[in-house]
C-alpha cells in the first residue's frame, strides 16, 4: 500500500475526530455560556447581605452581630468551590447530547438577552430596586399574558421550590448559631420540626418574592421570547441542566452555614445575655 493512501484517510479521521470533539461542550464550557457561573460568583455576597438584612430586620441581634455573622458566612462561601461542584454533577447527570443541547440554547441571541437579564437582577445592588417596584409590576401585569406564564415558569425553574428549600435550611443553621451564642438548648430536631410546620406560610412569602423578581428580571423580555426560554426549560436537557444546577447549589450553600454555628460559638456570647 503506498504510505500517501494510507495518510489521507487517516488525516480526514484526524480531522473528523478534532471536530466532533470541538463540537461536543463539556460541562465547564456549558456553564460558561450559560449565565450560572456569574451568577454563582455574586453569591458570596447575596449570602451575606441576605442574612445580614433578615437579622437585622428580624430584631433577633444588635446590629453589630448581624454585619458580624454576614462577615462569617461571606467568608464561608467561594465561588470557585460552588462552580467546581456543579461541574461536576453535570459531568454526571448530563448525556454529552444533554450538554450539546444547553450549550446550542444559550448561544442564541434570545438566551444571551434573557441571561444577562438574569445575572442583572441577580446583583445585591438590584434588590432594592426589585422591592421598589414590585407594587408597580404586580399591577401592571395583573391578568396579563405575563402573569399567566408565571406558573409554567415556576414549576419548569423550580425556583420557588428551590428558594422555600434553602430558606428552610439557612434558618436552621441561622437558628442553630442563635442557641449556640445565647447558649440555649433547644434541640436541633424541634427547630427543624417547627420550621418544616412554617412551610405553607413561608413558601406564600417566598412565593411572592419569587414573582416579584421574576416580573423584574424579565420585564423587558418579550412574551415570545419567554415562551422560547420556556420550551427550553421544559425539554429534557433543560430540566436535567435545572435540576442539577439548583441541587448543586442549595448544597453548596447549605453545608457552610450549618457550619456557622460553631464558629459563632468561638467568639463567646458577645449578644449579651
Amino acid at each position: 500500500m503506498r504510505l500517501n493512501s494510507l495518510v489521507k484517510p487517516l488525516l480526514i479521521t484526524g480531522f473528523m475526530l478534532a471536530g466532533t470533539a470541538q463540537a461536543a461542550p463539556d460541562a465547564r464550557e456549558v456553564l460558561e455560556a450559560s449565565p450560572v457561573d456569574d451568577i454563582v460568583a455574586q453569591y458570596p455576597e447575596m449570602m451575606s447581605r441576605g442574612i445580614q438584612d433578615g437579622l437585622k430586620q428580624s430584631g433577633q441581634v444588635p446590629p453589630m452581630v448581624a454585619d458580624s455573622i454576614g462577615f462569617l458566612v461571606s467568608n464561608s462561601f467561594r465561588a470557585a468551590d460552588i462552580e467546581q461542584r456543579v461541574v461536576a454533577n453535570l459531568e454526571a447527570a448530563l448525556t454529552s447530547e444533554q450538554l450539546e443541547e444547553v450549550h446550542g440554547w444559550y448561544q442564541t441571541p434570545v438566551a444571551g438577552k434573557i441571561a444577562e437579564a438574569e445575572i442583572a437582577a441577580s446583583a445585591p445592588a438590584a434588590w432594592p430596586e426589585i422591592r421598589s417596584r414590585a407594587e408597580d409590576l404586580n399591577k401592571r401585569y395583573q391578568g396579563t399574558a405575563r402573569e399567566k406564564l408565571f406558573d409554567r415558569f415556576d414549576a419548569a425553574s423550580r425556583a420557588t421550590e428551590s428558594a422555600v428549600d434553602t430558606t428552610i435550611a439557612v434558618q436552621l443553621g441561622l437558628g442553630t448559631a442563635m442557641a449556640a451564642l445565647s447558649r440555649d438548648s433547644v434541640h436541633h430536631e424541634k427547630m427543624r420540626e417547627r420550621l418544616e410546620s412554617q412551610r405553607p406560610a413561608l413558601r406564600g412569602m417566598v412565593g411572592q418574592q419569587v414573582y416579584d423578581g421574576y416580573l423584574f428580571t424579565y420585564r423587558d423580555i418579550s412574551n415570545q421570547e419567554m415562551n422560547l426560554y420556556l420550551d427550553f426549560l421544559e425539554s429534557e436537557a433543560g430540566r436535567s441542566f435545572t435540576r442539577v444546577v439548583t441541587n448543586s447549589v442549595q448544597q453548596a450553600v447549605i453545608e457552610p452555614v450549618e457550619s456557622i454555628g460553631a464558629r459563632l460559638a468561638a467568639f463567646g456570647n458577645f449578644g449579651g445575655e
